[in-house]
Order: structure tokens, then sequence, then C-alpha cells
């Protein structure tokens, strides 16, 4: 029977009633035969090749693995601890901080296990019924489905030699592998291993490691990743760079293995579109020091502790912001700020950019090179004031000025154009008045100057003091805003230079300031420097260009100074109280110029909103002055100034500051000339069409008379607005007594509408 049947053709076995259960029985038994036979074969041949490759390379423990995770960011911290910034550092890969196990998302957990190796808490690093199982596959079908457990995959990630390649592995890499997931077994815990998994393998692209996966992809933390997502991350695990299709198929797969709820196949398909199409994007929280990392950060995985303070910086960035675009009309996009700590020297604050209004946002400038405008002028004044060559109380002559220089004549004018006459020293620096800065240069001459801001630190004097000339008065060099408001720091400190700092440690790391912060040098006289900040800090001796209502006064006291360059390219405000300094720029990084736009309603508004904030809980007090001041009552004759408190170096001071004959002279009308036609435009508002006329030298007590409506007084500095109306008018100045002392006639032709309203 046996040979009949084994003889017999199929289709007649098949065919007979008789033979047919006995053929079935007998080819079912011959398939369970090659079963068994396929079976001990494998088992043969594993343990041969087990018997021929038993040496296991040498695997890390998990903390030194967990140890070498580098990652492709640094980060910036600020004083506290707070993260400021991230900068990225490694083009090549995507890999952020460690994630622990217990801080992953359960999901993410399940979705891993259901799709990779869901007898992973049963195996001990190799699952033979799944290798088995895919080995018998791949023998009848052809089949390339594979049977790598979690623990092999992650020796394959410890060990380069395991790593698989374009071709695949090897079968005696797959065995090496094999024995190295046993081999982690023994050492490692499961916890572990799922850990460092899901902390090591690749996941899209660039992204290594779940914490980028998660982020780039989903921008979240992966403690917050839902059965979607998770779904999703796992699927990627098979192809990286998979079409987003193919991605959602297998995510799809993995998702009916998971507990109850189960997502839904359209929402991830829709997820997987939606954040797979675009470029992986990790959005980074409180990316707000970028120029200062650039600076400190230097390699991947570096964190940097620094002497910022995080809510300053946010305040100061905001406060920029927001003045940048109330000056938007203005032609203004850019801007920069610094805070120092006058006793430690530390950066407390470093704005480089505005960031999201500038056109050049990388470029740093806190530390570019500008002309200065009139931030020099009180160390100008110092110097005369330390060489006992003029006083605060000393008369400077505000009037036309022409200066011969190598390249011709230098004719400085005042920012409002106009000259005010005979002035003291505290006047014309707290007005910042021009003409007076370059009479005291004259004086002084340039290259004791040019020492002394040497001496300050300013850097940037690159070339001779000649190169300069007496433009220097006026700011006709480059500074940096970070020197300059150190220098500035000099002035609080009683005129003692010390380094900056970024650095918490008390000396400085590489490029990050002046030098070692604990030491100072003095460079001012502390006489001096009292003097000088006493001047920047009164307010009335400001007034004259200012006024009092402006952006320069705070809650407590403090000393400030504004300035602006030619062409209106460059703004600045720079002043300190008794703990901090604060340093402002606005203007355009390529340098094009502002329009209409000064110190006082550009740069000043934001050191105002800063230095208050420094002080909103406990006011700054003003310096006690030095063992060498002397305050004096002085008076002036004539009297070009009123009467007040003056501050002297010992052996200098003077009760009564008097101008010599040959430079007295009677108070003169400055406006339109005698014999004056004006036209008026009906079209024009009248108070558009105010005439300006001013005394000048200015002296107490001055009066105006006037034709036609009655005049409207500006100001205490003898200042002159009237409305003109049409006829033959005469414009009086008469001093305290009604003596005449200068007149104008002119004639107004033309209508005008509204002249009451325009008075009002």
């Amino acid at each position: 029977m046996k040979m009949q049947v084994g003889t017999q053709r199929r289709g007649d076995a098949e065919e007979n009633p008789a033979t047919r259960g006995l053929y079935s029985a007998l080819i079912r038994n011959k398939e369970e035969n090659y079963v068994r036979i396929s079976l001990r074969l494998c088992a043969s041949a594993f343990i041969l090749f087990f018997a021929s490759h038993t040496a296991v390379a040498s695997l890390p423990t998990f903390d030194t693995f967990k140890s070498q995770h580098h990652v492709s960011e640094a980060w910036l911290l600020d004083r506290n601890g707070e993260r400021l910034h991230t900068l990225r550092m490694d083009d090549t890969i995507r890999r952020l901080p460690w994630v622990k196990l217990e801080a992953l998302s359960p999901a993410m957990q399940e979705a891993l296990i259901a799709s990779e190796d869901k007898r992973f808490y049963e195996h001990g690093g190799v699952d033979w019924k799944a290798a088995l199982g895919a080995a018998w596959d791949r023998l009848l079908t052809d089949s390339n489905r594979g049977a790598s457990t979690i623990s092999m995959q992650l020796a394959g990630l410890l060990d380069p030699r395991l790593a698989r390649n374009t071709g695949g592995r090897s079968y005696e890499q797959k065995w090496d592998q094999m024995l190295a997931a046993r081999e982690l077994e023994k050492n490692w815990s499961k916890p572990q291993i799922l850990e460092a998994y899901l902390n090591a393998v690749t996941f899209r692209g660039e992204l290594s490691g779940i914490n980028a996966a998660s982020w780039g992809l989903f921008q979240k933390h992966p403690s917050g990743l839902s059965k979607t997502e998770a779904s999703l991350l796992s699927a990627l695990l098979r192809g990286p760079n998979a079409r987003p299709d193919k991605v959602a198929e297998r995510a799809c797969d993995v998702a009916g293995k998971l507990s109850p709820p189960r997502p839904d196949c359209k929402s991830i398909t829709a997820l997987a579109w939606s954040s797979l199409v675009a470029s992986p994007r990790i959005p980074f929280q409180n990316q707000i020091a970028p120029h200062v990392a650039r600076q400190a950060l230097k390699k991947p995985g570096q964190v940097v502790k620094t002497t910022l303070d995080a809510n300053l910086q946010r305040f100061a960035l905001r406060m920029l912001q927001q003045q940048l675009a109330e000056l938007k009309a203005r032609q203004v996009e850019d801007g920069a700020v610094v805070v120092l700590d006058n006793q430690t020297g530390e950066i407390l604050a470093y704005i480089g950019s505005s960031l999201t209004t500038s056109d050049s946002p990388d470029v740093d400038a806190v530390r570019a090179p500008r002309l200065a405008g009139s931030t020099l002028k009180p160390f100008l004044y110092a110097l005369a004031i330390e060489q006992k060559v003029l006083t605060a109380a000393s008369l400077l002559d505000d009037s036309p000025l022409s200066v011969e220089t190598a390249g011709g004549q230098y004719l400085p004018q005042n920012y409002d154009r106009d000259f005010k006459g005979w002035v003291s020293l505290r006047t014309a620096l707290g007005s910042s008045l021009n003409v007076p800065a370059v009479r005291t240069l004259v004086l002084l001459e340039p290259e004791p100057f040019y020492d002394q801001l040497k001496k300050l630190g300013f850097s940037t004097l690159t070339r001779d003091a000649d190169h300069y000339g007496y433009s220097l008065a006026l700011g006709g060099a480059e500074v940096t805003l970070l020197e300059l408001a150190n220098a500035y720091r000099a002035l609080a400190n009683g005129g003692k230079l010390g380094a900056y700092t970024f650095s918490p440690s008390p000396l400085r790391g590489e490029g990050w300031g002046g030098g070692d912060i604990t030491k100072k040098r003095q460079v001012l006289d502390p006489a001096t420097a009292w003097i000088i900040s006493d001047i920047l800090a009164d307010r009335e001796a400001r007034a004259l260009t200012f006024g009092f209502d402006n952006a320069l006064g705070t809650s407590g006291w403090s000393a400030v100074k504004t300035g602006t360059s030619k062409d209106m390219r460059d703004n600045w405000c720079v002043g300190y109280s008794d703990r901090y300094t604060v340093g402002v720029w606005i203007g355009n990084a390529s340098g094009e110029p502002m329009h209409d736009v000064s110190g006082v309603t550009g740069a000043a508004p934001i050191w105002q909103a800063i230095m208050n904030n420094l002080h909103a809980r406990q006011p700054s007090r003003s310096p006690v002055p030095p063992k060498k001041i002397e305050l004096q009552h002085i008076r002036f004759e004539p009297a070009v100034e009123p009467p007040r408190r003056e501050a002297f170096i010992k052996g200098t001071g003077m009760a009564v500051v008097s101008l010599p004959e040959a430079a007295i002279a009677p108070p003169r009308i400055i406006g339109p000339g005698n014999g004056a036609l004006l036209a008026l435009d009906p079209d024009i508002p009248a108070n558009r069409q105010l005439v300006r006329f001013a005394a000048r030298p200015t002296q107490p007590g001055l009066k105006w008379q006037t034709s036609g409506h009655p005049p409207i007084a500006s100001g205490n500095n003898g200042e002159l607005r009237w409305m003109p109306t049409p006829g033959q008018h005469v414009i009086q100045l008469l001093d305290e007594n009604g003596t005449l002392l200068d007149e104008t006639r002119l004639t107004v032709r033309g209508s005008i509408q509204r002249i009451d309203n325009a008075l009002r």
C-alpha cells in the first residue's frame, strides 16, 4: 500500500475516495516532518555557530553609556540657573538631553513594545520563538520579516561592529548581536534597556532619541506623547525616512495592538501628513541671549552659567522692542542694551539686537563700534576740572566758533542750531552744548583728552589724537556700548575703572570680559568723578536744552547723558544709579540715518524704564561727597545764571563768578532780522506759523513787548513765540526795569484763520 500510494499520481489519489484521507494524512505528516527537520537543522546550525562564535564584545554599563550621551546643543543659563538660550553646535545630528524612563509617556513605552518586541519582558535578550518563526518564513516565502528584539537593536547601537549596513547584517553579525543582547540582559535591567534604546535610536532624518523626535515632530516633551503620536513614532523605527502614507499604514497596525481606547487610523494618517511632510522644528523657549551664547558656548553639550538675570534680560528686550515699534515711522529698526553691576562688574543684561525688528539680528550692537556723539563730554569736562583749568561754575561762551585745523575750518554747532551765550560748565554739560565743549578741548588740546579716553578703556580709538582732532569733543570717534557703559561705571565708582564679566567666577574666562574683576584702578580723581556725577544728575542743568519734563528723570537718584552722532545715525543714553549702570543704543545696523530722533526721544525712554525697574524696590541714593569736595553758594556777575550751590575741588572755590569786561555785552534779539517781510499762508493752521525770537545772552528779568497779539513766553531762557498778524510790527526786548535793550521791525502780509484757537 505504501508503495502504491508513494508511486501513485497525486491526481489519482485525490480522486480515489478510498485513498484520499490516507493521502492527506501522509502529506500532513510529511510537512510536520519538514518543520521538525528544519527546526532541528536550525538548532544544530545555531549550536555549531554558537560554538565557533562565543566571544562577545565588551559592552558599556548603563551609567557609562548614559554619560556618553552627547547632545547637539549647548545651553546658556542665567545667574539662577534659568535657561536663557539654546545654541545648536552639531549640524550632523539633532540630539537633546537624556530622558529618564519614568519621565516618558506610558503610551510610548506600550507602543514601542507592541511594535518592536511584544515578549520583551519574557525573553532574555533573544526571542527564539520569533527568531525561528522568522527563519521559517524566510525559508518558505522569502519574507524579510525580522525578529530583532529591543535588546538586540540596542546592542547594535552600543557596538558599531554590529550596526546595520546598507546590505543588512550578515549571519555572523546577527549571531554576534544575539550574543551581545543576552550579555546585555545579564548586566542591565529591562527598564534600563528601554530607557537607553529610546534615547539612542534614530527616529527620522537627523532626529536621534525620543527627546529630539518628540520636540522636532510634535513640539512637545516626550512625557506628553499621546497614543496617536506614540504609534507614529514606533512605526518610524522600521523606516525612519519612509513616506508619510507608509508610516501611517504601519502606525495604524501598531495602534491596533494597544490597549483601549485605541487611536483611529484617520487621526493617525492626518498626523503623519501634518508632522512628517514639513522639516522637523524644535521650538526652544527663552531664546533671549543669542549674542552672549555665541561668545560663551563652544562645544555641544556645554552648559554655561552666566551673571545675566533672566527677568531683567526679558524686561530690557521688551522695552527695546516696544520703543522701536513706536519709532518705526522714523526709520529706526535696531538697538542694544547693557546693564552692569557697579560694584562687581557683572553684566546683568546684554541685548545685542532687537531681534524681531532688526534687518541684521546677528550683528552684536553692544560690541559694534559706533560714533559716540555727546557721550564723551563728561570725560572731557572731568579732565578740565581735574587739571583745575575749569570748575563747574566756570563760564563758557556758547557763540559761533571757527577752529582752524589741518583739514580746514571746523565750525561746531549745537543740536538745535542755536547759541545760548555765556553759560556755566554745569549748564554746558547738563544741556549738552557743543560749542562750549569744543572751546574746552581747544583749551586742553586733543592729546591729553585722547590719553584720558584710552585710560578709561576705549580700545576702539585706534588712530592717534591728531586724526580725531577737535571733533573728539563731540564724539568724533567710534566706541562700543559695552566700553562706554563701563567708563560711566567708573564715574559711578568714584573714578575707579574695573573689568566687566559674564562669568560668575571672579576671573574672566576666554572672551568673557575686560580682565580680572577683583582689580580696579583709579583713572579719575574721586572728587572730579563726584562733581561730574552731580552735574549729570542735575535736572536744572539740563533744562536749557531738554526742559524739566523729559525721559532722563528717574524715581531715585541717577546721573545720565545722551548723545546723537552725525546725521542721526547713532543715538545713545548712558547713565548710572548707586548700584547699576545702564547703556542704551538705538539706530540701524545698516548705518542708515534715523529721522528726527534725539537721545532724549530715542534711547532715553528705554534707559528710564530699565533704571526704574532696577530700583522698583530700593530707590537709588545720591553719593556722599568726598573729603576733597567743598560746597559753596555762588552768584554770577552779570547774572547770566541764577545764584546756586556749587561744588568745587578744595582750593578752587569762589563766591562770585564774573565775566571780563570785554565779554560783557547787552542782550540782543535773535530771530527774523530788522526789516524782515513775513507772508502768512491761509491754508496752514495758525499754530504752525508762530514766529520764534530769543535773547542772547540771557539774563534774569528780561521782558518782551510786541504790537498786535501779546507774546507767548516759552521756557525760562528768554525765548518768545509770537503770532504774526497782517501789518507792521515792532518787537522789543526790555530789561527788568523796562529799559529798551533791542528792537526789531518787520512787516507781515497775507491772512490767517483761527488765530484765537492758535493762542490757546
